[in-house]
């Protein structure tokens, strides 16, 4: 989701008996535009007859001037926000090969005269929003920047580049002003605007931000197009190949969009397969629904050619579902001696009436030659798309901003400024909710319920490590009774656990037991054997015991040192831009890792402690001495 998506909140309102409206407003708070960079407010507001609302508006007549030039401007405003960029406005794209007429057929069509020099003349799309009036005829010119130097998209900004032209010779100056300007985003565009003998330099060749020209007056028909530059087969001396892809990627950045009419220029005085700009087309729209194709220069047209080109013409070969126009523009020389577009037209419509095979032409296909009849059928397409595409447009605005308002919300809080103040805030809360962990929580997946089941494995462990005496000789095959009365006192089912687990403990037989007594007898008296033995058993068992004690250390390490890493990450994510996470984390694991050190070694205590055979608890030891002698002799009775 683009930023520029962000500040816009579009709605559909009555406002009173007389008009209906449809607005689209930018709201946003002053901790949001500093944190995703969204430009100024922007309102845009466009009245419609009482008869509609705004969600009505697909259902009405595109043909109605009125209704037409009102759903244009609103679509017009919804561009100057930059919304574009995130949701598909329906628009006019023209396009064409190099050198196929397009600076002529823009100019028939807006009335002024365009830059014109040596090579490639638009560096940069020019967009014109065409509108009729009855006030006099004026043209206003600004500069729609929505990338920077690097290509990096920026918060949308619309700069005004001088006031309003109400002479057209002036335009074509202004516009090639303007086009520098656009090519140099880190100058100040004042400096285009007002001095003379600009330097030949540009920051980018060719550029995504782009010169709006809002040209009203009585002759001139509602409609907004764009002009995009012309596709480049390949670059003189000097030049730069990687023009040719920069150039294709910025028209196809706007073709490609369902909701853009691709008008195609192609030149009658080249073959029409060997135009690049019709190979482009066909790529993004291959049925021909949304391409109008006019065909330029037909007075350029090879002897003999005529009937492929009118094939074209009456949409026998590469059909299209709006048709193929084909117009006529001054030559060069009617141009450099300043012909007026009312002149054009004139030249225009006699050519067509006078020359063949244009004049004998069917009369249903009459209505495809002409600047004119392009104009108005130009117009009635937008319309119709935007009454279509209108309702929709509502729909996706909302989900964006619905969307945007959920991104918003997940931002983090504006920075405090009791920096201080808030760090000892968190630590608390965080010192606090590690307590609550520590001392136990009731989910199923807290700390110590975590623990617990690395505990009771730690347990039968240990349990597994006891001595299997055996009362009888290595050579009986009898088989030793469960010890019941330690399943009884411990409520657990030792000797089912081990053999669930196959690890059945060795068994130590009595002889051998006699055995190694009597080889550690050195000076004692008859029957009395040394303490030694005992000692050396006791040692084999606690040894065992090692092992089992570190699985459990690591594994009640790692487990809090996950738990310790969710808390951190808690409390502190959004703090700092994550810096201040990483350096509590940092702090905690090492004073993890020092408690860790000192709990081994309390552990290595207590596991030297238990190798020492000695019991303060003599009644417990008693106790069980005698039910062991009496199970061993029920044993051998």
């Amino acid at each position: 989701m683009s930023p520029r998506i962000a500040p816009l909140k579009a709605r559909a309102r009555r406002t009173g008996s007389t008009s209906s409206m449809f607005t689209a407003e930018s709201e946003s708070a002053d901790s949001a535009n500093a944190s995703i960079g969204i430009g100024s407010p922007t309102v845009v507001t466009v009245e419609l007859p009482d008869r509609e609302v705004a969600v009505g508006l697909a259902a009405a007549a595109p043909s109605n001037s009125g209704n037409r030039k009102a759903m244009l401007q609103l679509i017009n405003r919804l561009r100057d926000t930059g919304v574009q960029t995130d949701i598909d406005l329906p628009m006019i794209a023209v396009i064409g090969n190099q050198s196929a007429g397009k600076s002529s057929l823009i100019e028939s069509i807006s009335g002024i005269t365009l830059p014109r020099s040596a090579g490639t003349c638009t560096r940069c799309p020019t967009e014109c929003k065409l509108s009729h009036s009855r006030l006099p005829w004026q043209c206003l010119v600004k500069l729609h920047f929505s990338t920077d130097a690097n290509g990096v998209p920026i918060p949308v900004k619309i700069v005004s580049f001088g006031g309003p032209i109400t002479s057209k010779s002036l335009v074509e100056d202004r516009i090639r002003r303007a086009q520098r300007a656009i090519l140099n985003p880190s100058k100040n565009h004042i400096i285009y605007l007002n001095q003379d003998d600009l330097p030949d330099e540009s920051e980018v060749s060719f550029s995504k931000n782009y010169v709006t020209l809002e040209i009203s007056g009585p002759e001139l028909t509602d409609l907004s197009f764009v002009d995009l530059p012309g596709l480049i087969a390949s670059v003189g001396t000097g030049g730069n190949e990687r023009d040719i892809e920069l150039v294709k990627s910025l028209i196809t950045a706007y073709i490609e969009k369902p909701s853009c009419v691709i008008l195609l220029t192609v030149a009658c005085e080249t073959d029409f397969e060997n135009q690049g700009a019709h190979h482009l087309t066909k790529q993004y729209d291959p049925e021909g629904k949304r391409t109008v194709g006019v065909l330029t220069k037909p007075d350029r047209i090879e002897l003999g050619t005529e009937p492929a080109w009118l094939s074209i013409l009456r949409n026998e070969t590469e059909p299209l579902l709006n048709n193929w126009y084909c117009v006529k523009q001054p030559s060069p020389q009617d141009v450099s001696r300043g012909i007026t577009w009312a002149e054009a037209r004139r030249q225009e419509n006699e050519w067509f009436s006078s020359t063949q095979p244009w004049a004998s032409l069917e009369s249903q296909y009459q209505r495809f030659l002409r600047s004119s009849f392009l104009t108005e059928r130009l117009s009635l397409i937008l319309a119709e798309l935007i009454a279509k595409r209108l309702p929709k447009i509502q729909e996706e605005l909302a989900n964006a901003i619905q969307e945007t308002n959920t991104k918003l919300r997940s931002l983090p809080k504006a920075p405090s400024t009791d920096p201080i103040g808030e760090v000892l805030h968190a630590l608390g809360n965080f010192v606090k909710d590690l307590d609550h962990h520590v001392v136990g929580t009731p989910e199923e997946d807290g700390l110590l319920q975590t623990i617990r089941p690395h505990q009771g494995a730690f347990k039968l462990a240990i349990r597994r490590t006891a001595p299997n005496f055996v009362p009888w000789e290595k050579t009986t095959s009898k088989v030793l009774p469960r010890v019941e009365f330690l399943a009884n006192e411990d409520g657990d089912n030792v000797d089912g656990d081990n053999d669930a687990l196959g690890m059945e403990p060795q068994q130590i037989y009595v002889d051998e037991v006699l055995k190694r007594a009597q080889d550690a007898r050195t000076r004692e008296l008859p029957d009395n054997y040394p303490f030694v033995v005992q000692r050396a058993y006791i040692k084999q068992i606690t040894d065992q015991w090692t092992g089992p004690a570190m699985v459990l250390f690591d594994q009640v390490y790692d487990i809090l040192r996950a738990d310790l890493a969710k808390l951190v990450d808690l409390h502190f994510e959004h703090m700092g831009n994550g810096n201040a996470k990483q350096a509590i984390l940092m702090i905690v694991n090492d004073h993890l890792d020092e408690a860790a050190e000192r709990t081994k070694e309390k552990i290595q205590w207590l596991l030297d402690l238990e190798r020492n055979p000695t019991t303060f608890n003599t009644h417990y030891f008693v106790d069980y001495k005698d039910k062991f002698l009496s199970h061993y002799k029920a044993c051998r009775d």
